[in-house]
């Protein structure tokens, strides 16, 4: 399942050369991913009231172009393997049909303490495992 959403360049996430500081990538990237998982149905704030959450343990990001004042940006993200404690989320930025920014993110369901954890059944969300790829045969585990 992809997730989309949209938002617009603001001014101030311009730096002095006119496009987006590479800094906030990382903020479009973030709405991009709790978009995804409300998407799924992934109930964050009850994790996190239970003690748990869901950490970025590390981020590989490609910027390609520049983003502009004003530009509409279409956030796309999906689910590219998951484990039983950890995963990664692919994500991209687009401007129309140009790719902006691609980037994988993993990340790791932890508990009160931020130690890695296995994902309780009612936050493992059939959404954040990824789609089999056509003529791929889904894995069972019995």
């Amino acid at each position: 399942m992809v997730c989309e959403c949209t938002l617009v360049v603001r001014t101030y996430e311009c730096d002095h050369y006119g496009h987006v500081n590479n800094a906030h990538y990382l903020h479009y990237l973030e709405y991009g991913r709790y978009e995804f998982l409300k998407t799924i149905g992934f109930d964050y704030p009850g994790a996190i009231k239970a003690g748990y959450g869901v950490y970025v343990a590390r981020i590989e990001i490609d910027y390609k172009k520049s983003a502009v004042t004003d530009d509409v940006l279409r956030i796309r993200s999906w689910p590219a393997k998951k484990g039983v404690v950890s995963g990664i989320i692919a994500q991209e930025i687009k401007r129309g049909d140009e790719v902006i920014v691609e980037a994988l993110v993993t990340w790791a369901f932890v508990d009160t303490a931020g130690v890695p954890t296995r994902i309780p059944k009612q936050w493992d969300m059939p959404g954040l495992r990824p789609e089999p790829s056509p003529g791929q045969k889904e894995e069972h585990k019995s």
